[in-house]
């Protein structure tokens, strides 16, 4: 996977350059108040055109959450220097939990519009999670081989995993305080991951 940029010189496509402004007017204004005319307005095309890829702002949202997560695990995932297939997968999961935490768009929609979130929990996988999935599912059966990675369906243990990530990514922020950091819950995640899958 390569690296997904999210500025309009560097778009590889219109519809990126479009999704660039889709994501600034998020970043400015929040989900409720960004339309497709703003949407077209930033990105200096009209209505129509804007129309013609997407027929409304959950559509033109969904591209947005897949292209921005697809970007940020191909940031994170192989960037680990370990050796063991374990160490790897866990460094990667860590790596990614953190970097999504900490992802511009992803902070401002928890911030502004939860509620945006709550299918993807609750009634649905989407896309990106789709995409996680494989890359774990992937990863264990790699680790499997290698004989650092427990024995077991690596599908359902690729579930667990997200499962276990969600709480990670979308709470983290209430169990830190002055007596623990965001540094200990991940080295708590690594540990838990590491004890789990060996």
């Amino acid at each position: 996977m390569t690296s997904l940029r999210h500025n309009s010189e560097s778009a590889a496509s219109p519809q990126d350059a479009y999704l660039d402004a889709a994501r600034a007017c998020i970043l400015d204004v929040g989900w409720r108040r960004t339309t497709l005319t703003e949407v077209a307005r930033r990105a200096g095309v009209s209505r129509m055109t804007i129309y013609r890829s997407w027929a409304d702002m959950p559509t033109l949202l969904g591209d947005l959450m897949t292209r921005e997560w697809t970007g940020l695990v191909s940031t994170t995932v192989g960037t680990s220097d370990a050796a063991d297939p374990l160490t790897r997968l866990v460094d990667d999961v860590v790596a990614t939990i953190r970097a999504l935490r900490e992802n511009e768009l992803f902070v401002r929609i928890v911030e502004l519009d939860p509620e945006l979130v709550l299918p993807y929990l609750l009634s649905r996988r989407g896309r990106s999670q789709d995409l996680i999935l494989g890359l774990l599912t992937e990863a264990l059966r790699e680790g499997q081989v290698a004989g650092s990675v427990r024995s077991g369906d690596p599908v359902s243990m690729a579930r667990a995993m997200v499962l276990t990530a969600h709480g990670f990514v979308l709470s983290a922020h209430t169990m830190v305080d002055g007596d623990v950091g965001a540094d200990a819950l991940d080295d708590e995640l690594r540990l838990l991951l590491t004890r789990g899958l060996s």
